[in-house]
């Protein structure tokens, strides 16, 4: 094992910087002149927040960046942090009238950055809390989910207390999303713009289940909002599973982004990564950055059924990471208790397109394994606190309206089992209960529109 020796000297942003270049004014206004301003355009429904894509890249060729990030925000609040995260290749841009002509879509993704980024620029804080409801709301967590709830009821007028376990707000933007997606401590700006709002405050080191019950937040705040998250790791379930050097990739990712100097991260030369989808890739390229030689993304079926995008495939690959497809794991070597090896096996279709091993075995160096097969939900808490929660197929069970069975209790985002686990679903369910609660409790939605435009307030 080594130490990261390649970024000796270097910065954090030096290591990690973003991956694909910011547009400027001139590029923005060049690429915001392909889109055709579709009517009922296709990119607004592949859209989970539903933002007005058209109307906001018209207003960046027209030069009204301002009015094209208060498009972007009054729909997605955490806008920022999902033009750099949001697999928009499968979303927005692939809905794409251009892409479904066999042209080049238009970038989407890169404009809603650069119209977020200059108005983060302007230092303007558009959104007010609107006159108090008289109504308080308890927020469990405060990841993307917890934070659209929180600024979205605070907008409405309500007061909101966040509970956090960790020392920073932000979630998975702050902790699990690679570092070259995130530079410029990004995630925690985009905290202070949302609590700008007025009308939230964060404890932090709240844990749910050992700081805090359910059933004591229910009697002291007029709803209760939980955007947990998942927490708990799958494990591989092999021999020399325990070895030293046999990491979850998730943790890892959230010790390199807290960590300040960057050559005290253990780095192996031989890294395999177990798993398809992007934690797989964000931790295979991360490690090649800090200077692992050989790094292998191992997963068990083929390119097309990986949960990462083409994009993020093809952007390992141009970092040096090997993608090796149709191998499972099957055993740790190793030697003294500390990993050398993982034994993978060969696996195929079977005639009923069912995923079989095939019986070759082979077996790669591997001093770092990390496991990246995906997370579940840390129920046990859950259930400690509220012992009557309801769940389905493993995750919290929530109605339309995002409430659970438990009289006040709302839940949204990853913790449910409702849409995909991406930043920008978490964001729009945080968004939608915010919603629920606040009529729920007596309020209208009626000055949404102008509130939600940074007008009336």
């Amino acid at each position: 094992m080594t130490t990261a020796g390649t970024v000796t000297g270097k910065s954090y942003d030096q290591v990690f910087c973003g991956l694909g270049e910011p547009l400027d004014l001139k590029r923005a206004q060049v690429e915001a002149s392909r889109c055709f301003y579709c009517y009922d355009a296709p990119c607004i429904e592949a859209c989970p927040t539903g933002i007005d894509i058209p109307s906001f890249i018209r207003k960046i060729g027209n030069g009204n960046v301002r009015g094209a990030a208060l498009d972007i925000l009054g729909s997605n609040i955490l806008g920022g942090t999902c033009a750099r995260a949001c697999p928009v290749e499968t979303l927005c841009q692939q809905a794409c009238v251009r892409e479904a002509s066999e042209e080049k879509p238009v970038e989407i993704g890169l404009l809603q950055r650069y119209a977020t980024d200059e108005f983060f620029k302007s230092g303007e804080k558009p959104f007010r809390q609107a006159k108090s409801t008289g109504k308080s709301v308890a927020v469990i967590g405060a990841g993307p989910a917890g934070l659209s709830a929180a600024h979205r009821l605070a907008l409405l007028g309500n007061s909101v207390t966040i509970f956090e376990a960790k020392e920073k707000a932000g979630g998975l933007n702050e902790y699990g999303l690679a570092p070259y997606k995130m530079t410029d401590d990004f995630a925690q700006k985009e905290v202070a713009f949302v609590m700008s709002v007025g009308g939230i405050k964060i404890e932090h080191g709240k844990a749910l289940g050992l700081d805090l019950k359910i059933t004591d937040l229910t009697s002291k705040f007029d709803a209760v909002f939980l955007g947990v998250g998942l927490g708990a790791v799958n494990r591989l379930g092999i021999p020399g599973e325990a070895a030293e050097g046999v990491l979850d990739a998730a943790k890892f990712i959230e010790k390199i982004r807290q960590v300040k100097d960057l050559a005290k991260i253990p780095v192996a030369r031989n890294v395999v990564v177990i798993g398809g989808g992007n934690t797989a890739v964000d931790i295979a390229i991360q490690m090649k950055k800090l200077g692992a030689e050989f790094v292998t993304i191992a997963y068990r079926r083929g390119v097309e059924q990986m949960g990462a995008t083409h994009h993020e495939q093809e952007l390992a690959q141009t970092h040096g990471v090997l993608i090796k497809t149709f191998v499972k794991p099957v055993g740790i070597v190793s030697a003294n208790g500390k990993a050398t090896g993982i034994e993978l096996e060969y696996t195929a279709l079977d005639g009923a397109g069912k995923l079989v091993g095939t019986g070759t075995k082979f077996t790669l160096p591997a001093e770092q394994i990390f496991k990246a097969i995906g997370q579940t939900l840390d129920s046990e808490n859950l259930v400690a606190s509220a012992p009557d929660l309801k769940f389905q197929g493993g995750k919290v069970s929530v109605n339309a309206d995002f409430s659970t069975n438990l009289a006040k209790v709302f839940a949204g985002g990853d913790c449910t089992g409702v849409g995909e686990d991406l930043t920008v679903t978490a964001v729009q369910q945080g968004k939608l209960a915010a919603e629920a609660i606040h009529v729920k409790l007596g309020g209208s939605l009626e000055s949404l529109p102008n509130a939600v435009l940074g007008r009336g307030n």
